[in-house]
């Protein structure tokens, strides 16, 4: 072995340039065995290795650039590390246009810039991290914006070495400058476009090639605003009271026509100076404890970038009772919070990595990437906008912050977490905008619901069971009392023909006040008020009752509030009840027989089922009502989707206002119950109505 390596040390110096780059070109595949490395430097072929990375040209130069670059990887070669070799990489990055020379070149400084920890076996010029190419881009200071874009370039490899490179610039940065260096290198890479070029990335169908430096980026945004959130805002620094000086600056209406004593009186200190901004006390820099720093740049920015909407909302809300005011401050800081839980910022950057060594399919890639975290500060105004909507719309007051707040996050766990990987930034900004109120109450209540299904298990099942026996009792009794109501039905007997004369043309049939016995009469002619049992010939003992059928469910889903006044020339309808029960044979002819209380006392065996009524109800609704009625009275189940429906709706709002009147910790006390609110001063004298006003 030694002696290849000897030999291939002894090509590099050669004076022949295809000489020297067929063996550079061996080199690279060799190199990253430590081993084999050992033993090249051992031969001296680290001096060679560097002199072809400062002077060489074309495919030579690319291949000692990769050749350098696997050396470094296996954490070798460091002590030829120096200014002169640095300054050589970041022209090439700045100056040279072919691609696989770039590639080289980038994955060098990646490596200087990512092993800080190396420093010792540098050479004594040398230093490392970020600090090792400053002078470099001093020399050259279109570094970074080559260095920005390149990260649009067509070729994949090339654009995932840059973006490696800047976010081992970036992660030095933050790690070892001071704190007043790494916000300003940030925000000169914001300023280059770096955001909407990575945006692009995680969004474009090149995902798996640039995967690892996607995540690392999206790792790096979560680190910055943990750094932000976690810098306490401190008036003594001067950005920070540059910061807040420049929100209530930004509040007043009339900078330039203020006169001299309104520039003395404006000096005093009003008793209402932070809190008409939204802050709860005259101290706001208290308020800013949650959210630190990440809190005051969020509020700044939209103040500075909406400053017309910001002072137009101050000018509303001090016409209005303190306790209408919407408090934008709190409620900027709020939205802070919401997204900050929402991307799960304080969730460990390295179980991003071990999440990808885990998920292979490009759907599991999708769910990976969050693209919408890096337009942080467009989604923070879009659910500021979210929250004035919702304030407004809803007319709350200082005491309903809270419920606002909790829909404010539900609409943002909704539409920004729902949100597939390429959906725009723009598009979920409207849909934030656009999104109905009533639409995100039922997701509230859904979302209630499952709580406290994982909270409560068998015990919320439970109360469902006894709701939902509730409901059907109630709508029983509400059936019931349609039939003591009574109602008028066409009779099935007359002809369709006008002006044919046969059979009473109506059947009017009720329920006794015992509800023992069904009571009907045929007439001519229907009348408004409600008839006395009296004058109802007809009478059926319930308990003679065998069966009620009917073609009802078919067409119970079509509910109609159609009464019998309203079908004057369709007095037949498709829609029939039968009732059938137990009569003896002398009196089972027919229907239209008028039956009179038949014996209970009269054996099965000399009675014979047979059809003792027929109803036809004129709508649905009144359907629904009747042969459900009929059949629950009989303690049989009702049958109609209508029934149904309307048990489920009394069961599910009873949970509803179960729900909505528990605490979540009420499920598991760990001491004493908390105390029963009192009463007092309140009355019974309340109704809910549950058909919404119907």
């Amino acid at each position: 072995m030694e002696s290849n390596v000897s030999e291939l040390v002894e090509r590099l110096g050669s004076e022949e340039d295809a000489v020297r780059k067929m063996a550079v070109f061996k080199l690279q595949s060799s190199i990253g065995d430590p081993s084999f490395a050992d033993v090249f430097i051992a031969e001296d072929g680290l001096t060679r290795l560097r002199y072809l990375t400062l002077h060489a040209t074309g495919n030579t130069l690319a291949y000692s650039l990769t050749s350098f670059a696997r050396l470094l990887e296996v954490d070798k070669g460091w002590e030829c590390i120096d200014q002169e070799l640095v300054e050589r990489v970041v022209e090439l990055i700045v100056t040279h246009p072919l691609v696989n020379i770039l590639r080289g070149a980038m994955s060098i400084l990646v490596s200087i810039v990512s092993h800080p920890s190396s420093v010792g076996r540098l050479s004594q010029n040398a230093v490392s991290g970020f600090r090792a190419l400053k002078p470099a881009i001093a020399i050259y200071p279109q570094f970074l914006e080559m260095l920005v874009n390149r990260l649009s370039s067509a070729d994949h490899a090339l654009c995932a070495n840059a973006l490696q490179l800047i976010n081992s610039l970036m992660r030095d940065s933050i790690t070892n400058d001071s704190d007043h260096e790494w916000p300003k290198f940030i925000q000169k890479l914001q300023d280059l476009g770096v955001i909407k070029a990575v945006y692009s990335l995680m969004q474009g169908t090149a995902l798996q090639d640039h995967a690892h430096p996607l995540i690392e980026f999206q790792s790096l945004t979560k680190i910055l605003l943990r750094k932000w959130r976690d810098t306490a805002l401190d008036l003594e620094k001067p950005e920070h009271r540059r910061a807040l000086k420049g929100i209530h600056l930004a509040s007043s209406q009339e900078k330039g026509n203020e006169t001299g004593a309104d520039m003395r009186r404006s000096k005093k200190h009003s008793p209402e100076k932070w809190r008409r901004l939204g802050f709860e006390s005259e101290s706001p820099v208290a308020q800013f404890e949650d959210m630190g720093f990440l809190g005051m740049m969020d509020l700044a920015d939209y103040v500075r970038n909406h400053q017309d909407e910001f002072q137009k909302m101050l000018l509303e809300q001090s016409t209005k009772p303190a306790r209408q005011r919407c408090p934008i401050a709190r409620a900027s800081l709020s939205v802070t919070s919401i997204l900050y839980d929402h991307f799960e910022v304080d969730k460990c950057e390295t179980e991003d990595s071990k999440t990808y060594l885990i998920l292979e399919s490009r759907s599991n890639l999708d769910k990976l990437f969050k693209p919408l975290l890096l337009h942080w500060t467009r989604l923070h105004v879009a659910g500021l906008h979210s929250f004035f909507r919702l304030w407004k719309s809803t007319s709350a007051e200082l005491e309903d912050y809270d419920k606002i707040v909790e829909l404010v996050r539900i609409l943002i766990e909704s539409v920004v977490g729902g949100a597939p990987r390429t959906k725009d930034v723009q598009d979920v900004e409207e849909d934030l905008m656009e999104f109905e109120y009533s639409r995100l109450r039922d997701l509230q209540m859904e979302l209630l619901e499952l709580t406290y299904e994982d909270a409560w298990g068998q015990h919320l099942r439970q109360v469902r069971e006894e709701l939902q026996h509730e409901a059907a009792q109630f709508v029983k009794e509400q059936r019931i009392r349609c039939l003591l109501q009574g109602a008028w039905f066409p009779n099935e007997n007359i002809s369709e023909l006008e002006g044919e004369s046969g059979s009473p043309k109506w059947r009017y049939v009720q329920l006794s006040h015992n509800r023992r016995f069904l009571h009907f009469g045929d007439f001519e002619s229907m009348e408004l008020n409600r008839l006395d049992l009296d004058v109802l010939p007809g009478k059926i003992d319930l308990s003679t009752v065998s069966s009620v059928v009917s073609n009802v469910s078919a067409s119970s889903d079509n509910s109609s509030s159609a009464t019998a006044k309203s079908v004057p020339h369709q007095r037949v309808s498709s829609t029939k009840i039968t009732i059938h029960g137990y009569v003896s044979s002398a009196g089972a002819s027919n229907d239209n027989k008028k039956s009179s209380g038949h014996s209970r006392s009269a054996s099965r065996a000399t009675q014979k089922e047979a059809i003792i009524l027929t109803l036809r109800p004129v709508s649905p609704s009144v359907a629904s009502e009747w042969l459900d009625g009929l059949l629950m009275l009989l303690n049989q189940q009702p049958i109609t989707a209508e029934t149904s429906k309307l048990i489920k709706l009394i069961s599910d709002y009873g949970l509803k206002i179960r729900l909505l009147n528990v605490r979540f910790d009420d499920a598991v006390f760990a001491g004493e119950a908390p105390a029963v609110p009192s009463r007092e001063g309140l009355t019974d004298d309340y109704y809910y109505d549950i058909f919404g006003g119907s």
